[in-house]
């Protein structure tokens, strides 16, 4: 992508009238996607009102937010003003970073980085993206720390509340490829999880169908429903505690939730999820001086395999168990071994 002429971009959205031409690196992205992406900051329904009204062009015609860009496309795109830096915020003239506000720098711990990839240990309580009365997320805050990649989109996700591995492509080439491999299942993604109760079996393969709706507060949920989507978890024993298991989950499907709702359909809860879980237990294992004593949910995505986008070799990428799980783990051996 470059834009024709002498401005910076910031410059040319704020003030006049800024086109730019498609390379390869953007090709094949829609347009709306396009336009959240190199408009940092201006809220979603400001980029869709402009498509909307036609503001934005490509070779000089109208299209809609669903077009595809191609190479040596040229796009016009009207005078936008852009938030420009945290004073606006803290003076109130920016707003939250939904309405086209701030979003702070952040570096997340690298696992892996190099020109297809980019691999981070996400911690918890971070959301991947803004949205849903998120003002922004992981990848809002690494393009904001890293304002000369040209590309860099989410490869897939990980809930608000869960660590460890998540994959970012640095190439459109690259994020094809492992949407690919997501999808044909050619990927390897093992999580760690503490759950509530007493857990026997070595291991315990899981398939039950799950389907997404909204409750009555409006929020979306996932339940076990022979009308959902086919899903797949294999579970393994890792440790047992006197009223805990400590379990390793393949995932063999990617659905949303899909390990927390496979178990709570179990009934074995994980330890601190505030949507599926045992919401009086979280409430006292959350306590001040609890012991044991947590107060997030134990769900990290521990290891994730995959086929390297451009070399072709299988590559596998691991986080460690962050410092909070491994004292849960440590307290359950202290105050809940298991009696033989």
């Amino acid at each position: 992508m470059k834009e024709l002429g002498k401005m910076s971009r910031q410059q040319t959205f704020a003030d006049r009238v800024a086109m730019i031409e498609i390379d390869d690196h953007d090709a094949g992205q829609r347009i709306d996607n396009f336009l959240l992406r190199v408009c940092k900051g201006v809220p979603k329904s400001h980029v869709y009102r402009i498509l909307r009204s036609g503001e934005v062009r490509v070779n000089k015609g109208r299209i809609d937010a669903a077009y595809r860009l191609l190479i040596g496309d040229i796009v016009r795109v009207p005078p936008i003003r852009v938030a420009s830096n945290a004073a606006d915020d803290a003076d109130g003239n920016g707003g939250g970073a939904g309405q086209g506000g701030y979003v702070p720098e952040a570096n997340f711990p690298i696992l892996f980085e190099d020109d297809h990839l980019l691999v981070i240990n996400k911690p918890a309580g971070v959301a991947v993206h803004g949205g849903s009365g998120v003002s922004f997320g992981v990848i809002e805050q690494l393009r904001r720390t890293r304002p000369n990649e040209r590309f860099l989109e989410l490869v897939h996700r990980l809930d608000r509340d869960t660590s460890g591995v998540l994959m970012l492509a640095k190439k459109r080439s690259a994020l094809t490829a492992l949407h690919a491999q997501l999808r044909d299942n050619q990927t390897d993604k093992r999580y760690l999880v503490c759950v509530h109760g007493d857990w026997r079996e070595p291991k315990r393969v899981v398939k039950a169908a799950l389907h997404k709706y909204v409750n009555g507060e409006g929020e979306r949920r996932v339940a076990v429903h022979a009308d959902g989507q086919p899903s797949h978890t294999v579970f393994t024993l890792q440790q047992r505690f006197d009223g805990y298991a400590l379990l390793e989950a393949q995932l063999k499907t990617g659905r949303t939730h899909q390990i927390r709702v496979h178990l709570a359909h179990l009934e074995m809860p994980i330890v601190g999820d505030d949507k599926y879980g045992d919401f009086p237990l979280n409430k006292a294992l959350g306590r001040a001086g609890a012991k044991p004593g947590i107060k997030r949910m134990f769900l990290h995505a521990a290891r994730l395999r995959i086929t390297h986008p451009a070399t072709g070799e299988p590559i596998q990428f691991a986080a460690p168990l962050p410092p909070e799980c491994e004292q849960f783990l440590q307290q359950l051996n202290t105050y809940l071994p298991l009696q033989q």
